[in-house]
């Protein structure tokens, strides 16, 4: 899912040719709930998803803003709550309630040993620490963070996985570029392996936070 169409298309057509026979399919959407709940449903009913279950879902948006604090204004600064909170809120109802759909919602200790799905969060390390000028982007981080916090204490003896990642620096597609090899940028296929073992942890041990960031990115 992705608010631009261009680039999404973009982007399925570059991970089938790099994966060639993948399923994958691209929809448009950005956080408001109506949109975001016509594409999940969209989702659902594509013919190429039929009978698969959900296992992983990442709600990763970026839309950086910096403004002094005199001259922020209340409808900006809510703009982004609603955003970047409001839409984590959104995207982790719908994908949860899919995940109890597809995995049922017995607990762990009802004996229901199947993990039921990964949610993902992907921040930046305004989400800890907020610089000048960035108060609304860093309200918003950090509001996202916490409803991460809030869901993994709720939800994980249900066999739900909530994980919340901070990732700092520039992400890449080309792995053989000289400023990933040098640790100036994050290669997308080394960012994916991460998300792929958290995909792949069982409940006996889970990570509910990561920081990732390439060598020389300052911190």
């Amino acid at each position: 899912m992705a608010r631009r169409k261009d680039k999404l298309d973009e982007l399925v057509a570059l991970l089938k040719e790099q994966a060639p026979g993948a399923v994958c399919e691209g929809f448009v959407s950005d956080t408001t709930p109506d949109n975001m709940e016509s594409a999940f449903k969209s989702v659902q009913e594509h013919p190429s998803f039929s009978g698969l279950r959900l296992k992983a879902a990442v709600f990763n948006i970026k839309s950086p803003s910096r403004m002094p604090y005199a001259e922020e204004t209340y409808n900006r600064f809510t703009e982004y709550m609603t955003m970047y909170v409001g839409g984590a809120f959104q995207f982790s109802k719908l994908a949860t309630q899919r995940f109890w759909q597809d995995h049922g919602e017995s607990s762990l200790s009802e004996g229901a040993h199947e993990k039921k799905g990964t949610l993902i969060f992907t921040g930046v390390t305004g989400a800890i620490k907020c610089n000048p000028n960035f108060a609304a982007y860093g309200a918003a981080r950090a509001g996202v963070r916490q409803l991460a916090q809030s869901m993994a204490r709720e939800l994980s003896e249900k066999g739900l996985h909530v994980a919340h990642t901070i990732a700092n620096g520039k992400i890449v597609a080309d792995g053989d570029s000289d400023e990933v090899k040098s640790g100036r940028a994050m290669s997308a296929e080394a960012a994916g392996r991460v998300y792929l073992q958290l995909v792949q942890q069982d409940p006996c041990l889970w990570t509910h936070e990561l920081d990732l960031r390439p060598a020389q990115e300052k911190f």
